[in-house]
């Protein structure tokens, strides 16, 4: 990551951190949906568990009738009886 050119694009254009840099966001809506901007990649995928790998870590989702759906290079959308989320940090 890039932080000191961020520091000056985020001053200068008021640009939100994700936005400049590889780190994640997460948006939850209730237990049924969560969408993740800036991830790499699908580590694995059941009905019961998915793991996203991120930039900075891996995040796991537990529950049932998990889905995937609207995938793009940035951003992916879980729905399903979310149960729990947990986030494995990989880089310091």
């Amino acid at each position: 990551m890039k932080k000191k050119s961020y520091h000056r694009i985020e001053k200068i254009l008021e640009l939100p951190k994700e936005v400049c840099t590889d780190i994640p966001k997460m948006i939850i809506t209730g237990f049924d949906e969560m969408i993740i901007e800036n991830f790499k990649g699908i580590l694995e995928y059941e009905e019961f568990f998915v793991r996203i790998n991120t930039h900075i870590g891996i995040i796991n989702i537990n529950g049932f009738n998990l889905n995937l759906e609207n995938m793009t290079d940035d951003d992916i959308k879980v729905t399903g009886k979310i149960e729990s989320i947990d986030m494995e940090r990989t880089v310091d």
